[in-house]
């Protein structure tokens, strides 16, 4: 199963969307191929934290990961509790075979995957429950 929230450290960590847009209209634009994380393309970003720019995804971490409860991933279940709909149809995207949100949650996982961004400096108050989950 991949994650479609991965870091760039993670190993097999690919780049899949470019996020697009600013303020309330950012978005994710999926790329025709995944593309492999390099330190090259990382550095590409200058400044700019690669997660502000990149979606990427890598094998998931499981019990690694604070989201996974030991069956599921509780960030996709979320996602679906608590975020809008974005998406009328299924994006265009090669993860959806092994993205375990997909998996999960179906297409309603899809629908609202073009508003994550992994490392955003507004998120709103949706995306902060949907990242943090219960106190």
């Amino acid at each position: 199963m991949l994650c479609p929230s991965a870091q760039p450290w993670m190993d097999g960590a690919h780049v899949f969307g470019i996020v697009v847009g600013g303020g309330t209209g950012t978005e994710v634009a999926w790329l025709e191929e995944p593309i492999p994380v390099t330190p090259e393309l990382l550095a590409k970003t200058g400044d700019v934290d690669p997660q502000q720019v990149f979606r990427m995804s890598a094998p998931c971490q499981e019990s690694a990961c604070r989201h996974f409860d030991g069956a599921e991933c509780q960030l996709a279940t979320r996602i679906v509790q608590i975020l809008p709909t974005v998406a009328q149809a299924l994006p265009p995207c090669h993860l959806r075979v092994s993205c375990r949100w997909y998996v999960q949650e179906g297409a309603p996982a899809c629908f609202r995957c073009p508003q994550v961004i992994t490392h955003t400096y507004e998120p709103t108050d949706q995306m902060i429950q949907a990242a943090m989950g219960p106190a």
